[in-house]
């Protein structure tokens, strides 16, 4: 029957009894006459119709409408039944059949039930119209109301003699309530909720309906003495700290103290399974290495976990003739006022638990212990802990005393009482392991910071029993003084080395023929500077500066004071001419010897007749035996990136020489990697930068792969006192100007579909494999995929012999040629591709354009350098970049064309420093040809980017390519 929402009507909820469900309630609309009163006329409402009546409804009427929903047998049919066809008479009848129901699910449905029932009860108690629903469906068969004030509940147990009687007694409003064989019935359980005489009642302390459904019929419960203790303890302690209750024959004591906080730590393993660990912060931390710290609360001897929500505990006593229950009254403000101090200590406690990483927690344990004690706290560790750990004061002082040429460590480690050498914590530093057994067996943790701040010191330093640091480590040592880290005590001469300002002036010896530039003079001077300090040099001023003839001023300079031994020199085999040429000409009086060639005289007595050796890398390796039974005055490298990779023969055979001086040369530091930089170092001040797989982890990797700048900022700061790198562009301002200009190139018709076809094909390779494995293993392809497509930029004949077409590249390259050479000029030509200069060559060659060539397999250099510098009518100079990017002085040409740039702008700069050098008079132009719409357009795009590892020191091609991104790759092959 439909009620008109155009007449008056009313919302009411009506209790009835479900056969499986127990006691629901049900939404309706009801007409009202023209007398207010409720009709016979009424219909169902749910949320789906609501918004229909929604002119007499209130948020508290929405809400109940649907919940009631969710109690209603269809909405727990479909939320607990697995199969949906299932009809709501066969779920009912299968789940709750008395034999074989189903248990579990029935328990299930119960709670769901009650949670709503209890929700639905709560807000019909704001003055919602209630009824008990009639037999024949009538919503409105009997009104109950709900009672606005909460009733008590009071427990009594009565032990006699034989047995203890138990039972509840229920107040409302201050009077005794009879409920008791008056037809009262619990339509909600958990928490009660009591019909009575068309009254529906709540509790205090949500009584749970079970404790009095058996008093709706029965006076008392009886407890027989011989189960008595059994009871007790499981239901009576519990009852006794939820609600009143009232006994006779056995003490109830209300206990007060005053808390006393415990916190306890304890080591979370990694073994350890979730479920053995109580609450979500512990769960969370299920990895080696954390510490929980737990918080509880002491009153008189017993112990409280913060975590516990029970504001009252109670604890069983059996006495002789009877029974005590202690009453234990939590003082929660003062709980929270301890939980408060931890706070203000960065100790974050949630439900009674806090989790730090281990060195962390030992951290604040050290800095709080003493401050915790002070205030009321024990802090203590967990007894089921397999490790004893030390919590206490750790205190550490270390000493550096200079002793001729290396520096004394002396320190002492203080945990506790216990004093232990600092020495000891040596592996435990460099392994970064953390834990320290001290002599009764505990572990103490080692400070955090320490490793940060000692981890050099005992990367670099040397001994087993006894730590010293070489003198080279000055910096580290300054960097421990200024940071409080250690005392340091030096000689006056160190003390002046640490502050010093300018280096001192040195004579030019007599002997040196020729004047210094001014920087070149400073240059001079600082070679001196770190000889006088027994210092390791390097000299990396830019090409073109006269490195050697700085170096050949110093040698001077020992040969003219008294140098005891030959030095030896090691070269490229390509540059021992230079130097030979340089001597003659700057300082005629050093004995010079050439030790190379298959017919050298291997007789090391020969040395002491010569003030220096001239040998190359080569012959160092095959001689290596030989050369180490020698003790030179210096031991030089020229182009010392030649010893870079640490673990070659060369390097090797390098580091064995013995010598009193060491000196390198080089231009370019670094080539491929930050390693590079390791090797050079370590040869000319062993140590430095401490072993390889210390360096490898402490600066290559965060340099290379995490871009760190602060370890940038520490690895400058320790190689910077022992490296002198100046550029043109700062010191030789005599030099002529450098024009550098771009030219770019468009691909033939023919050149391009070339590219195109090669392009595609690596696209869809190295992006599929970037995919389905990751940048490290594209690296390869990825080179590969480059080169191919740099070189057919350049001419597509490079890779397809059987190619037939032209090139732009090469077109503008002969044309840019021919005008140079008609003008009068000569030119320098680069190219990192041999192929490319044979294309080149047979350019000029049908144009009849003379030339002197260079690669790698040339055997007579000096004689094609003699011939271009000389000859002119020789203009042009056709060089590889690897052979001739180093010690030619070609400034007979002012053009320089480089044909195919790559990643490293240094490799170029070598190039073009050919001749742009000290001695060249004119303007040198430079030409970068570029193909457009190819790779090398991008190159050119992403080289500011991508390899500025370390400024002025590191430019690589490894590295970048190890560095790009899948969007740069893209990029390139877009």
């Amino acid at each position: 029957m439909n009620v008109y929402t155009t007449q008056p009507f009313q919302v009411v909820y009506s209790l009835f009894e479900h056969e499986y469900l127990g006691y629901l309630f049900e939404s309706y609309v009801v007409q009202v006459n023209s007398k207010g009163q409720l009709t016979l006329q009424h219909q169902n409402i749910s949320a789906k119709n609501a918004d229909e009546f929604r002119a007499r409804l209130d948020a508290d009427d929405f809400k109940l409408i649907a919940m009631m929903d969710q109690i209603q047998q269809d909405a727990v049919l479909r939320k607990f039944s697995p199969k949906k066809k299932l009809s709501a008479a066969d779920f009912f009848l299968k789940v709750y059949d008395p034999e074989r129901g189903d248990k579990a699910l029935q328990e299930a449905i119960s709670r769901h039930m009650q949670t709503q029932m209890g929700k639905i009860l709560e807000l019909l108690r704001n003055g919602k119209t209630t009824f008990i629903m009639g037999k024949d469906g009538d919503p409105t068969w009997r009104q109950i109301h709900i009672a606005p004030e909460r009733a008590t509940v009071l427990f009594h147990f009565r032990r006699n003699a034989d047995n203890t009687h138990y039972f509840p007694t229920v107040k409302y409003a201050g009077q005794k309530l009879e409920f008791q064989y008056k037809n009262a019935t619990l339509i909600c359980h958990t928490p009660a909720w009591l019909l009575l005489n068309d009254q529906v009642y709540s509790f205090e302390k949500n009584v749970d309906g079970k404790k009095l459904q058996p008093f709706l019929n029965k006076k008392f419960i009886v407890v027989p003495r011989s189960v008595e203790e059994n009871y007790y303890s499981k239901f009576v302690a519990p009852l006794v700290e939820q609600f009143d209750v009232h006994a006779k024959g056995f003490d109830i004591r209300d206990e007060k103290y005053v808390p006393s906080p415990y916190l306890t730590f304890s080591e979370i393993a990694a073994t350890e399974a979730p479920a053995t660990v109580a609450g979500r912060d512990e769960a969370a931390a299920q990895e080696k290495g954390r510490i929980l710290f737990d918080l509880s609360f002491k009153y008189g001897d017993y112990m409280v976990e913060t975590r516990e929500a029970k504001r009252i505990s109670v604890s069983m006593e059996k006495t002789p003739d009877s029974y005590v229950f202690h009453k234990l009254i939590r003082d929660v403000s003062t709980e929270k006022k301890f939980l408060k101090e931890l706070g203000k200590r960065s100790l974050e406690v949630k439900n009674g638990h806090a989790v730090l990483e281990k060195s962390e927690a030992f951290s604040w344990l050290n800095s709080n212990l003493q401050g915790l004690e002070e205030i009321g706290f024990t802090v203590q560790q967990s007894q089921r802990d397999g490790k004893n750990y030390f919590i206490g004061d750790i205190t550490l002082d270390v000493g550096i005393t200079e002793k001729n040429d290396w520096f004394d460590i002396y320190g002492t480690v203080r945990f506790g009482e216990f004093e232990v050498p600092f020495i000891r914590l040596k592996n435990n530093i460099l392994t970064r392991n953390s834990e320290f057994i001290l002599p009764n067996g505990q572990v103490a943790i080692i400070p955090e910071e320490w490793f940060t701040q000692y981890i050099e010191l005992f990367a670099f330093a040397e001994g087993e029993e006894h730590l010293t640091l070489r003198r080279h480590h000055m910096a580290l040592v300054n960097d421990l003084q200024n940071g409080n880290l250690a005392t340091v005590t030096m000689s006056r001469r160190l003390e002046k080395l640490r502050g010093f300002e300018t280096i001192e002036d040195q004579p030019m010896p007599a002997g040196f023929r020729g004047e210094l530039r001014p920087y070149q003079k400073a240059g001079y001077n600082w070679l001196h500077f770190v000889q006088n300090y027994k210092f390791g040099g390097c000299l990396a001023d830019d090409m073109g500066l006269g490195k050697t003839v700085q170096t050949l001023a110093m040698l001077q300079h020992r040969k003219e004071n008294g140098a005891e031994s030959a030095t030896l020199l090691v070269m490229p085999t390509s540059l021992v001419y230079n130097w030979m040429n340089e001597a003659q000409k700057f300082t005629p009086s050093l004995r010079i010897l050439n030790y190379t060639g298959t017919y050298r005289e291997k007789n090391v007595e020969l040395f002491s007749e010569y003030d220096v050796v001239l040998t190359s890398y080569g012959i160092v390796r095959l001689d290596a035996e030989l050369l180490k039974t020698y003790y030179f005055d210096y031991i030089i490298l020229d182009e010392s990136q030649a010893i870079k990779n640490p673990d070659s023969n060369t390097s090797r055979s390098v580091r064995e020489l013995k010598s009193r001086h060491r000196l390198i040369l080089t231009g370019t530091p670094v080539e491929n990697s930050t390693m590079d930089l390791w090797a050079q170092m370590s040869f000319i001040n062993p140590g430095l930068l401490g072993s390889q797989h210390f360096f490898r982890n402490e600066f290559l990797k965060p340099i290379e792969k995490e871009k760190d700048e602060q370890k940038t900022r520490r690895l400058h700061a320790l190689i910077k006192p022992f490296i002198l790198r100046r550029h043109k562009s700062q010191v030789a301002k005599e030099l002529p100007e450098k024009i550098e200009n771009t030219t770019f190139c468009k691909m033939t018709e023919e050149q391009e579909h070339a590219y195109e076809e090669t392009k595609s094909y690596y696209r869809n390779k190295i992006l599929t494999n970037l995919e389905e494995n990751g940048p490290g293993n594209t690296q390869f392809m990825l080179l590969q995929g480059l080169t191919k497509l740099r070189q057919i930029a350049n001419h597509p004949l490079m890779t397809d012999p059987g190619y037939e077409g032209s090139s732009g590249k090469l077109k503008e390259v002969v044309h840019k040629t021919t005008d140079v050479v008609s003008k009068g000029h000569k030119v320098l030509i680069f190219s990192q591709f041999v192929k490319h200069l044979e294309i080149i060559k047979r350019s000029l060659d049908k144009r009849e354009i003379k030339y002197t060539y260079l690669d790698g397999n040339t055997k007579n250099r000096h004689e094609q350098v003699e011939r271009f510098q000389q000859d002119e009518s020789i203009q042009v100079f056709l060089i590889s970049l690897k052979a001739g990017g180093v010690g030619l002085n070609l400034t007979a040409a002012d053009y320089v064309f480089i044909l195919d740039p790559w990643w490293n702008p240094a490799v170029e700069a070598q190039a073009i420093d050919r001749a742009h050098r000290i001695g060249q008079q004119n303007t040198v132009f430079t030409y970068k040809f570029i193909t457009k719409d190819t790779v090398e357009e991008k190159i050119l795009a992403l080289q500011n980017r991508k390899i500025r590892l370390v400024t002025d020191l590191i430019s690589t091609d490894e590295t970048v390519i190890k560095s790009l991104t899948k969007e740069d790759i893209d990029n390139l092959l877009s």
